[in-house]
């Protein structure tokens, strides 16, 4: 049994020397850890931008007005369809006129007998003056016959100016557009009595062009204030500012042009926010009031700024950052700031240089202090995506912006 325990002892003393080589050799060749993981790279785009700022804001009509009756009656007639474009002069109700011809008649009759007295009157008086001229009068007859002239004088004016006010209210009855836009429902129905000034019949809103109210916070006014003042970029009070305005999205999604053309005179010290406004042209009226949008406002002058995708982008909870590849391969990241979206791209304003390689596809592949390999694929700014144009729109209407 002990020759036995022997020769296998024997034959297996040199196989775990071998194990024990093997071990203290290391790995092969190749094998010192994971491979280099694939990744596409980018550098920045280096180049001359302007900035553009976006604000939320809502359309509302240049003109809305409340249709009231100027006269009080009882409503004869509606003449348009509820939520119909009008016309500037268009009839849209009549009041029963029946009492208020009675009055310009009374007033026609008035006048009439008027004119009358003061035929009479002034027959009077020349008799009186030729009685007079021949002492066959009294100087006191001829006065009385004067002053009776004057007064059917006056008689008649006041005659002919209740006819004129029964004319306008005659008119009055026949209640049109004021403007040209979008009508609302008639909020009164045929025979209801209708009382001067106080019964609201409906309203009317324009439609072409349209206002834009936005709200700037203090820190962006401030900022204009200080690029009008270095010439960086023309004050809204002195230039009409181009703007373009984004409503909807998706295939809902479109775009208008349009102009500043008011900024409040005060900050509201509820909000800290300064009230702005843009006029845009909306001939085919699709924009409406109420309706939500995006406007953008050129928000600096021309400067070189450091563009990267938005693909690159990581963010936690306290802070931005970018993986970059080392010339060793090794990923590197890099904490930065972000400004705005200009031509596809985002600005960095601080953390690169525009020479790093960064990272935008394959980013969950790339752990800090790994290896990778990298394969450049160079973004371009999308000149498609240009904003507003530079130059200021046409003048339409007294600028006062910021």
């Amino acid at each position: 049994m002990r020759f036995h325990h022997t020769l296998l002892l024997f034959l297996v003393l040199p196989f775990l020397n071998a194990c024990d080589q093997s071990q203290a050799a290391g790995p092969p060749d190749g094998a010192n850890g994971p491979p280099a993981m694939p990744v596409t790279v980018t550098k920045p785009v280096v180049k001359e931008v302007k900035e553009w700022d976006e604000f939320s804001g809502r359309f509302e009509a240049a003109d809305h007005v409340e249709i009231r009756a100027r006269v009080s009656g009882y409503l004869d007639a509606v003449n348009f369809k509820d939520g119909d474009m009008v016309e500037k002069g268009q009839l849209l109700f009549t009041i029963d006129q029946r009492p208020f011809i009675a009055d310009k008649n009374e007033a026609e009759a008035g006048v009439n007998a008027a004119k009358t007295r003061l035929s009479l009157a002034g027959q009077q008086l020349d008799r009186a003056q030729k009685l007079l001229e021949k002492q066959f009068g009294s100087q006191e007859m001829y006065d009385q016959r004067l002053d009776e002239k004057h007064q059917a004088e006056a008689d008649l004016k006041a005659a002919q100016a209740r006819l004129a006010k029964t004319q306008l209210d005659l008119e009055f009855t026949q209640i049109k557009a004021p403007l040209s836009g979008r009508i609302s429902e008639s909020l009164v129905d045929v025979g209801n009595l209708i009382n001067t000034g106080e019964t609201l019949l409906t309203t009317i809103v324009s439609v072409d062009p349209m206002h834009f109210y936005f709200d700037v916070d203090e820190k962006t006014y401030l900022k204009y204030v200080r690029l009008a003042k270095s010439g960086e970029r023309p004050s809204s009070r002195e230039v009409p500012n181009p703007v373009q305005i984004t409503v909807g999205d998706g295939e809902n999604k479109r775009t208008f042009d349009g102009h500043m053309d008011f900024v409040d005179n005060v900050m509201d010290m509820k909000t800290g926010t300064m009230r702005g406004r843009a006029l845009i042209p909306n001939p085919d009226g699709v924009l409406a009031s109420g309706l939500f949008g995006r406007i953008k406002l050129q928000g600096s002058g021309a400067h070189t700024a450091i563009l990267i995708p938005d693909e690159a982008l990581q963010v936690d909870q306290s802070r931005s950052f970018v993986m970059t590849v080392k010339e060793d391969g090794t990923v590197e990241p890099r904490n930065v700031m972000l400004g705005s979206k200009v031509e596809g791209l985002r600005i960095v304003e601080s953390g690169l240089d525009g020479s790093e390689q960064v990272i935008y596809k394959g980013i969950q592949r790339a752990m800090p202090g790994a290896k990778v390999a990298p394969t450049l694929e160079q973004v371009q700014a999308d000149s498609d995506k240009v904003e507003p144009p530079v130059e200021a729109a046409p003048l339409k209407t007294p600028v006062a912006a910021e």
